[in-house]
């Protein structure tokens, strides 16, 4: 029931499948949901900047109930809708409903995208920031010069610690700055993976370490990405520590793809082994890295601006 600005009451309801009766391989074959990559997104701004290509953004409303199905699916006659002398017929579904497996892959298979050209912009520029999303997660006050080196030591101890802990937005707070690191600051790439690793049991120097960060985020709000259309050649630079954090000794994996000398893709986490010596952390992160470059040079060849393999700098 939703009430209208006009006082009345309107009645709404939904078709919702039971789709924990599916079996797989029957009733569906694959449950796919595409979700677009931020650096996916990075790259086609480069390219329309390159190209002085008009952009254009659009939401379509739900989406994942307008695409066909392929299996053929069939469910009883919900309550109320029965015709006498009917009772036995099975409905036939045509679209994916609510609560169905496949619900998310027939939506996106029947999207289709049309370019068209709208004319040139006159300047090859385009700048993407988030500047009203840092605004909303950072606090007025509080914003002290300490500065932390995360540890397991500084978990709580007490029950007391634990229930001030509990009173504090640390999750909400970590998830905010995860996203905004993900979209366009990658300088805060690092230090945001740290202070995420104390999700579970955060103490107070966490806490002092995050506002910290919020204090930087203050006094950079200004800081974006640009896109200066120059060209679209692919670099890369890779790093790795050796054993830097002191928690588990694992060495963290960094790397920054930049197109046209605008960074698209970065990344800062913590490699999955304990690495014995420097050039095993180092092949390491080069690894990871030359998976990151290979596919994006397959979508810059899909978009067909194909070009010879970039260059991926590391040191010894």
């Amino acid at each position: 029931m939703k009430n209208e600005h006009d006082s009345s009451k309107c009645y709404k309801a939904r078709l919702v499948v039971k789709g924990f009766q599916q079996k797989k391989g029957i009733d569906y074959i694959e449950i796919f949901s595409p979700v677009v990559k931020m650096s996916t997104i990075r790259l086609v701004l480069g390219m329309v900047a390159t190209e002085n290509l008009h952009l254009e953004q659009l939401d379509v409303k739900t989406t994942f109930l307008h695409g066909d199905l392929e299996e053929d699916l069939y469910m009883i006659q919900p309550e109320g809708f029965m015709v006498q002398g009917q009772e036995n017929l099975v409905c036939k579904l045509r679209r994916a409903c609510m609560a169905l497996n496949k619900l998310l892959d027939s939506g996106t298979r029947s999207l289709t995208i049309l370019c068209i050209e709208l004319g040139s912009r006159d300047v090859k520029l385009i700048t993407v920031a988030m500047l009203k999303a840092i605004v909303q997660i950072i606090c007025n006050e509080g914003f002290g010069s300490y500065k932390a080196n995360p540890c397991k030591e500084q978990s709580p101890k007490t029950e007391e610690e634990r229930d001030h802990m509990n009173k504090v937005p640390y999750a909400s707070t970590i998830g905010s700055l995860m996203y905004t690191m993900v979209c366009t600051r990658l300088d805060i790439a690092h230090i945001v993976g740290v202070v995420n690793r104390f999700m579970s049991r955060p103490g107070k120097q966490h806490w002092e370490a995050v506002k910290w960060i919020l204090r930087y985020l203050k006094g950079s709000l200004d800081t974006c990405i640009c896109f200066t259309g120059e060209s679209l050649k692919l670099q890369g630079y890779v790093d790795a520590d050796f054993a830097g954090d002191i928690n588990n000794r694992k060495s963290t994996t960094m790397f920054v793809f930049t197109l046209g000398g605008t960074t698209i893709s970065w990344a800062s986490n913590l490699q999955k082994i304990v690495n014995l010596s420097t050039t095993e952390a180092e092949y390491v992160v080069a690894t990871e890295a030359g998976k990151e470059m290979i596919w994006l040079h397959g979508f810059l060849d899909e978009l067909g601006k194909k070009q010879k393999m970039g260059i991926l700098h590391s040191d010894s």
